[in-house]
């Protein structure tokens, strides 16, 4: 069973997927369930992966860890999401950009992700 805005990875090619309705069937990617993940809390390394919310008048920026996470071709954030009640406001980062985004967000915010294609997910605490 997936529930609405799971991650899922094929630990096989890589592929990424967010679940966008709940159903009750079984991701599948290269022959193989693809796995859960589960978006961490705490940073634990040199390098820092949990998102930082500043709030601003229209919105918010969203800047990926307390010291700026590695923006390299090997290891940077893939993207930057918001989750609110009425939807998700993203934003897709390149190697080479700063870790962060201006996001426009309307409605409450549930949780600040983030993705890092050699760590994972992240989440900031609400």
């Amino acid at each position: 069973m997936t529930e609405r805005m799971e991650v899922y990875r094929c630990e096989i090619c890589g592929n990424v997927v967010e679940v966008l309705h709940d159903g009750i069937g079984e991701l599948v990617c290269c022959g193989q369930p693809m796995t859960l993940m589960e978006a961490k809390t705490e940073d634990q390394g040199r390098e820092k992966h949990v998102p930082v919310v500043e709030s601003g008048p229209s919105g918010m920026t969203v800047k990926v860890g307390s010291v700026p996470h590695p923006m390299e071709e090997a290891h940077h954030i893939e993207w930057i999401e918001v989750l609110t009640a009425e939807g998700v406001v993203r934003a897709t980062l390149s190697p080479g950009v700063a870790p962060e985004a201006a996001l426009e967000v309307r409605g409450d915010v549930v949780e600040v992700r983030a993705y890092c294609n050699v760590h994972g997910l992240w989440r900031a605490r609400q």
